[in-house]
């Protein structure tokens, strides 16, 4: 009886756990994985909207080939990711570490720093529209007051890219959160034993604190790349894609093919290469990880087999002792 009700409770459980759960698959199913397949096969096809799809095979591929607009918002892109993700890390490090002091009011100018992060890309991008503004910005005014020649910001392709790579520091605050939240997970006995041995502040930042920052480092590397590759707002609201197409980013060129153009099918397959991209950047990442990322696990293991095999060598060294001593005996 005891067993029977048992058997009944758990089916009961069981029962309510997945219609808790459907809503969830559900969506996943409608708003997820539906769209994701839907756009794998848009890619086959010539679709705009209004006629039903043609399916045309890899044309939409092949002519990706000689897209000069294709090209151009790749590089734009890559150039864009290859130097603001690094800049991102490295100065929202540097915030984290100041962040980190133990100093009145530390609270507060955490909080600051993070404060740009949150808000309204939208609303971000319009901020900086107004400083980079070629007759009024605050860019110019600054570089007025040092008596240093005021630059076309935006208004210029030599500088429309660095501009907003520069604009990119603006939110370091995410990246800086997480590196406080390493840095606070360091053990205080670490940094005892390197004052101890002699090890100055340079030294147990080397050797100490960046070891274990490393995963969070991987872990804001990885999602600074798929971020940056997929940047959008500030292109779409403050340059369009300028000035000659300086700016024109791989999101915002798609997106031009899809709402502008309507080439559905040319769009979706671009989407595709660039999960193609995004895919082997993050596998290379994580295959390097291996070679730079401190893993306390790995560190055993390795630990445990030098040592399985130094034992190994001297039994081996042992044993040749043995038998070269019984040779002498012998003769």
């Amino acid at each position: 009886m005891a067993a029977r009700r048992s058997s009944r409770l758990a089916r009961r459980e069981a029962l309510e756990g997945y219609l808790f759960v459907t809503p969830l698959l559900v969506g996943l199913l409608v708003f997820t994985l539906g769209p994701i397949l839907e756009s794998l096969a848009l890619s086959f096809t010539r679709y705009d909207i209004f006629t039903p799809p043609v399916f045309v095979g890899l044309k939409n591929y092949r002519a990706l080939l000689d897209d000069r607009l294709f090209w151009q918002s790749l590089k734009v892109t890559t150039v864009y990711a290859m130097v603001s993700v690094p800049l991102q890390l490295i100065f929202g490090l540097a915030v984290a570490l100041l962040m980190n002091a133990r100093v009145r009011g530390i609270t507060l100018f955490r909080t600051l720093y993070y404060l740009p992060a949150v808000v309204s890309g939208v609303a971000v991008s319009l901020l900086w529209a107004w400083i980079f503004n070629p007759g009024y910005g605050l860019a110019n005014v600054a570089l007025k007051a040092a008596d240093l020649p005021p630059q076309r910001w935006l208004a210029d392709p030599a500088t429309a890219l660095p501009s907003l790579i520069l604009m990119s520091l603006w939110g370091i605050g995410g990246g800086m959160v997480i590196y406080l939240a390493g840095l606070q997970g360091v053990p205080g006995p670490l940094y005892e034993s390197a004052s101890l041995d002699g090890a100055n502040a340079l030294q147990q930042f080397r050797h100490v604190t960046l070891p274990l920052l490393t995963p969070v480092i991987f872990y804001n590397l990885v999602m600074g790349l798929i971020g940056a590759f997929q940047t959008f707002t500030q292109a779409f609201v403050m340059t369009s894609g300028g000035p000659a197409n300086a700016t024109l980013f791989y999101v915002l060129y798609l997106f031009r093919q899809a709402f502008s153009y309507f080439h559905m099918g040319y769009a979706s397959a671009m989407a595709w290469v660039l999960f193609a991209i995004l895919l082997t950047l993050t596998l290379l990442v994580f295959k390097s990880s291996a070679l730079w990322v401190y893993a306390e696990g790995n560190r055993e293991q390795k630990g445990t087999g030098n040592r399985e095999q130094s034992r190994g060598k001297r039994r081996e060294q042992g044993r040749g002792k043995r038998e070269g001593g019984d040779d002498a005996g012998a003769a």
